[in-house]
């Protein structure tokens, strides 16, 4: 069993960075996957980032590439997202998410904190 939490969300305006930390609590957070979902309202989750287990392979949605970077420390338990460049559409909900496959559907991850709001002004 993994418990995540999320931080860092807040209110910013276009153009401003903000960066988003996953703490895992519970056996082998290590030997899973991580990623990055985003709800907005009235939409589905979508994925915006994932990284292996070990940090040698990630993975971003078009929408975010060049301007988000995922990260993880495995010996602190911790993982992260930096969003540069912000943009209203990126406004949503943010939850991070564990699990084996490093998939891109929410559906494969077994894992998930409660989310993070994160607004963006234009």
């Amino acid at each position: 069993q993994v418990q995540l939490v999320e931080s860092g969300g807040g209110l910013v305006q276009a153009g401003d960075s903000l960066r988003l930390s996953c703490v895992a609590s519970g056996r082998s957070f290590s030997s899973y996957s991580m990623a990055w979902f985003r709800q907005a309202p009235g939409k589905e989750r979508e994925f915006v980032a994932r990284i292996s287990w070990n940090g040698g392979s990630t993975l971003y949605a078009d929408s975010v590439k060049g301007r988000f970077t995922i990260s993880r420390d495995n010996a602190k338990n911790t993982g992260s997202l930096q969003m540069n460049s912000l943009k209203p559409e990126d406004t949503a909900v943010y939850y991070c998410a564990a699990g084996n496959l490093g998939a891109t559907t929410s559906a494969f991850y077994n894992y998930w904190g409660q989310g993070t709001q994160v607004t963006v002004s234009s």
